[in-house]
């Protein structure tokens, strides 16, 4: 029998509408979870927004203000998708109200507010769910396998590097991500975020200590006149302000367990359109993974096929969950089919009680890691990652 769960959404940017769209889908994709997401209400203080929710999403409501959507006793599970300095003050309303909610990274603008959220849901006993889309990509599912079964010896090493272009364009708007005080760090908490969660899920260990560089590039950007969704063109004044945040970090990193691990990051790299790649090395062999080839892993295990470079090891229909979005070998999933992913993540931990999605307190830990990246910067030291009390999920599992 399918049951129906009451959804809100806050904010219809680019993650609100992503959200959106992937609980449409979980009845195709995911039909034995035997749910049917009915989008209850979507909250954006933008018209259009709320337009669009109607119109092209189906929301049967819209309203400006995400109280309105917290307080719906129609709403099961939220989606917390709006702006960062928002997230701390509407996750610990769902808190308070008692609703499981699946929120975008960065969970807040600094580590304490990650801390708050992820303790509240805690002791609420709330599942939650964070954007950290990339650990589901099939061949990143295959690479920590391998590193599991030990097929690539003892991991020495990992290297991080998610370079994208997205605020190269010095006359991009001087938006909310820019500032300090909405946005905390800027690539660090962005991009970075990402790259710890995906070494962290990898190699199934903590990062415990960090030496950071920083650095801004563009530090003034045009004020805009008008809202947009996303990276989206906006209407722009002849008025300029400061970039309050940094365009690029370089990371060097311990983990628990000895491995090292060297990370980069940039939001105005000119090139490279969103170049994410992730490579282990062992003993016994390594694996490269890139989100511009997300089909592929890079494979070399010693003993295992030749021995004088990369295999190129094409993902099939037994890795993580491609088989659910495509017929067979060969083809490619989306940046889309991953939030999907996310959704049902979310949704079975909602339906089960059981924390199956990544975490606040995997959201929590990201956060300490880039604040102490960015206390790093600044005193030109090592800093330690300090350890979270709440639950996280990428540790491998005790068989």
């Amino acid at each position: 029998m399918t049951r129906e769960l009451g959804i809100g959404v806050v904010s219809l940017g680019w993650m609100g509408r992503l959200h959106s769209a992937a609980y449409a889908a979980l009845p195709m994709r995911y039909p034995e979870l035997a749910v049917k997401p009915r989008l209850v209400v979507c909250a954006d203080p933008v018209d259009s927004n709320q337009t669009a929710a109607l119109e092209q999403y189906g929301f049967e409501k819209a309203v400006a203000d995400y109280h309105e959507v917290i307080d719906d006793p129609q709403v099961e599970a939220l989606s917390i998708c709006a702006p960062n300095f928002l997230h701390h003050e509407i996750a610990m309303a769902a808190i308070k109200a008692g609703k499981p909610f699946w929120i975008e990274k960065p969970m807040g603008v600094n580590a304490a507010q990650s801390r708050e959220i992820a303790e509240g849901a805690q002791q609420a006993g709330l599942v939650t769910a964070v954007g950290f889309n990339y650990r589901h990509e099939p061949a990143v599912e295959r690479m920590r396998q391998l590193v599991r079964e030990g097929r690539l010896g003892r991991v020495t090493n990992v290297r991080v590097w998610l370079i994208a272009d997205y605020a190269s364009a010095p006359d991009g708007p001087l938006t909310w991500r820019y500032s300090r005080e909405k946005a905390g760090a800027g690539v660090v908490g962005d991009l970075m975020s990402h790259g710890v969660d995906l070494a962290q899920w990898v190699t199934g260990q903590r990062v415990t200590s960090v030496s950071g560089l920083t650095d801004t590039f563009i530090n003034e950007r045009p004020i805009p006149l008008t809202a947009g969704v996303g990276h989206a063109k906006v209407e722009l004044s002849d008025q300029s302000g400061p970039v309050e945040n940094e365009d690029y970090v370089a990371v060097l990193a311990t983990f628990e367990n000895g491995i090292v691990g060297t990370f980069e990051s940039s939001r105005v790299a000119v090139g490279p359109r969103a170049e994410y790649v992730v490579e282990v090395y062992g003993t016994e062999g390594s694996a490269r993974w890139s989100f511009s080839h997300p089909q592929d892993l890079q494979l070399l295990i010693r003993g295992e096929g030749p021995a004088t470079g990369y295999t190129t090891a094409m993902i099939g229909m037994e890795d993580g969950d491609f088989a659910r979005f495509q017929p067979g070998p060969g083809q490619t999933m989306s940046f889309d089919d991953l939030k999907v992913i996310e959704a049902a993540q979310f949704v079975q931990s909602v339906l089960t009680g059981t924390q199956v999605a990544p975490s606040a307190g995997d959201a929590w830990l990201a956060a300490a890691a880039d604040e102490a990246i960015v206390a790093s910067a600044a005193q030109k030291s090592w800093v330690e990652v300090p350890a979270v009390s709440a639950p996280t999920t990428f540790a491998f599992p005790k068989d």
